[in-house]
């Protein structure tokens, strides 16, 4: 299979919106590998004079590519051959490396988890050591990274026009979801013809929850194989690590949320095991994680994990 690779720039990104009206920038054979690069940040955000390696995709992207809704540079679409509406586009994570060599965090007055207990806007610039997979904290700390795109989405139905990036939907996009790294395999419903798939919004390490809006902000690039399913039919994203299941709830309310992941998992377990809905359901209660995926989308996120070999046999 033809391994390709998709460039961030100008004629490749578009900012702050899903839309299933976007011509796609490039079209793959189902199965194929694509390596994409992403860029990230306003360019009040850039570092200047500091000795850090700015993309010239990003500014590239600051100077053609206006800024719609939502705050994410996305790269893409990419048009898979064979997903049709009703099937479900199966990304696998291969490769998720550092782009550049710096990230930001960014704590913004009336959003985040406690959008009234700070009053000014907080910008701190972090080092990326790609070599011992390192973020340099202001107060000395060497924060262990594990890259991960906090967007990856296809496109929503046309007639929905332009969508913004910020919250995340059925179709994926912001998700925040910090078991999303390399190795970790992610089930997207499709509503358009090839399902149109981007991403962005690399994020060098996050905690669940990320309780501040941000995480460590930076640019990554990523390799994707993308393979159409028409055995399978979802109505939210899930997600597979080499250990564990993930369904994912989406809501403004955590309680939904965690009500909507829940009835997915006990689906699952039923899926692929003859259990009844009563023992997936106390499977879940004994052995199942719920986790907070992000409260700072408006629509916030609940994940649940649960171990596969709980499954075997």
């Amino acid at each position: 299979m033809t391994d390709f690779h998709l460039s961030a720039g100008a004629k490749t990104c578009h900012w702050g919106h899903f839309d299933g009206g976007l011509a796609p920038v490039l079209r793959v054979p189902d199965g194929a590998t694509v390596t994409i690069d992403t860029v990230t940040g306003a360019p009040q955000y850039l570092p200047r004079g500091q000795g850090f390696r700015i993309p010239p995709e990003v500014l590239e992207v600051h100077a053609h590519v206006p800024q719609k809704i939502g705050p994410h540079i996305l790269t893409g679409p990419v048009f898979v051959e064979g997903a049709t509406p009703g099937s479900v586009l199966e990304v696998r994570i291969l490769d998720v490396t550092l782009f550049q060599d710096w990230g930001f965090n960014l704590i913004l007055p009336t959003a985040g988890t406690l959008p009234h207990d700070f009053d000014r806007i907080t910008f701190t610039l972090i080092p990326l050591d790609a070599e011992t997979m390192t973020g340099t904290l202001p107060w000395g700390l060497k924060l262990p990274l594990r890259p991960f795109f906090g967007v990856m989405g296809v496109a929503p139905p046309p007639a929905w026009g332009a969508i913004s990036s910020a919250p995340p939907q059925p179709y994926g996009g912001n998700l925040d979801c910090k078991e999303l790294v390399a190795g970790t395999t992610l089930y997207l419903p499709v509503f358009t013809e090839g399902a149109l798939f981007s991403c962005g919004d690399g994020h060098g390490a996050q905690g669940d929850g990320e309780v501040n809006i941000t995480a460590i902000e930076t640019a990554l690039t990523g390799t994707f194989q993308f393979v159409v399913r028409h055995d399978m039919t979802l109505a939210h994203p899930r997600a597979e690590t080499p250990t564990h299941f993930i369904t994912m709830g989406l809501d403004a309310s955590l309680d939904a949320c965690a009500k909507i992941a829940l009835r997915d998992m006990i689906a699952l377990i039923t899926e692929r095991t003859s259990l009844s809905r009563e023992d997936a359901y106390m499977l879940c209660s004994l052995a199942g994680d719920l986790r907070v995926t992000q409260t700072v989308n408006g629509v916030k996120g609940i994940h649940m994990m649960l171990e596969k070999a709980l499954l075997n046999g």
